[in-house]
Order: structure tokens, then C-alpha cells, then sequence
């Protein structure tokens, strides 16, 4: 009988730690998402502000089609990314098109002096810095629950049920290069 009640209280609290375990890694995993559905909402944001962008500065260049049929190509494609590396490209791709219409509106003194170019070009700034901020929070995130994921016990229960590491939003090799700035 004690034997009995010993394996009893082995398997309960092997089943207590697997609920635990579980629990926890499911909270990490709605973690993720929300970050995930955080940086969707501010690059949602961002490319809805961009059209806005883009006619004021179609306005003083229209000549510049490229960079204009491009950014409408990029909006498409964001549309349609599922996966946050494809996010992450397409808001890569994005970062280097707007570095080229910023390029063309400094050729513009005009618009560069423009109420609504200067407003917009403040709120895509202000937005760029919640996107920084809200990536950094998702791989946090991401970390901590690829990390609960790999470590023992919790790599047992993982396994079991088919928890996978996530992908890190990660930035262009352009972004990661020195900035230069000319006076």
C-alpha cells in the first residue's frame, strides 16, 4: 500500500509540474503574439501615414515615379506577409525606400519647408521609434520563451507538444551599418 501511495504521489507531482510547465509556456506563447500583433498595428500604422508621405512629396516630384510605384509595391506586400520574417523584410525594403524619398525631398528645399511634409516626416519619426521600441519588446519576448523552451525539464514537456522557437524580427544588414551624417 505504501508503495502504491508512493508512486501515486510521484505521478502527481510530475503531473503538477507538467501543468506548470505547460502554463507557463503558454503564456509565453500569447506573449509573442500580442508583440507580434503590437509591431503588426504600428507598421500598419506606418504604411497607412506613407501615402500621405508620398503625395505631398509627388507633389514637388513627380518626375521621381520609381520610388513612388515602390512604395506602393512594398504596401501590397505587407498586406499580404504572414510570417514576421517576411514582415521584417518587407519593413526592411520599406526603411530603404523611405531613406530614398527622404534623399529625393532633400533635393526639394520647397517641400523641405512644407507644413505637412515637415508634420509627417515628425509622425513617421515618432512611429519609427514605437516600431524600435515594440520590436525590441518582441524579441525579448521571443528570447525568453525560446529559452523556456530549450531548458530542462520544460525541453521534455515542449517536445511532447510541439512547441517550436520563434523567429527573431530581425533588421536589414543596411540598418546595422554606420550612419553617416554630413553638415
Amino acid at each position: 500500500m505504501a508503495l502504491f501511495a508512493g508512486i501515486l504521489f510521484i505521478i502527481v507531482v510530475i503531473g503538477i509540474l507538467f501543468i506548470g510547465v505547460y502554463n507557463s509556456l503558454i503564456q509565453l506563447r500569447i506573449d509573442v503574439r500580442e508583440a507580434s500583433a503590437d509591431i503588426d498595428t504600428l507598421l500598419k500604422k506606418r504604411f497607412d501615414l506613407i501615402p500621405n508621405l508620398v503625395n505631398t512629396v509627388k507633389g514637388y516630384a513627380a518626375h521621381e515615379k520609381s520610388v513612388f510605384e515602390k512604395v506602393t509595391e512594398l504596401r501590397s506586400k505587407m498586406g499580404n506577409a504572414q510570417s514576421m520574417e517576411e514582415k521584417a523584410d518587407v519593413n526592411n525594403q520599406m526603411t530603404q525606400t523611405l531613406k530614398t524619398l527622404f534623399a529625393v525631398a532633400e533635393n526639394y528645399p520647397e517641400l523641405k519647408a512644407d507644413a505637412s511634409f515637415i508634420k509627417l516626416q515628425t509622425d513617421l519619426g515618432d512611429l519609427e521609434t514605437e516600431i524600435q521600441k515594440s520590436r525590441r519588446f518582441y524579441n525579448a519576448t521571443v528570447g525568453e520563451f525560446n529559452t523556456k523552451i530549450q531548458v530542462f525539464p520544460n525541453v521534455l514537456v515542449a517536445g511532447m507538444l510541439g512547441f517550436t522557437a520563434e523567429k527573431f524580427f530581425q533588421a536589414a544588414d543596411e540598418e546595422k551599418e554606420n550612419v553617416t551624417v554630413q553638415f
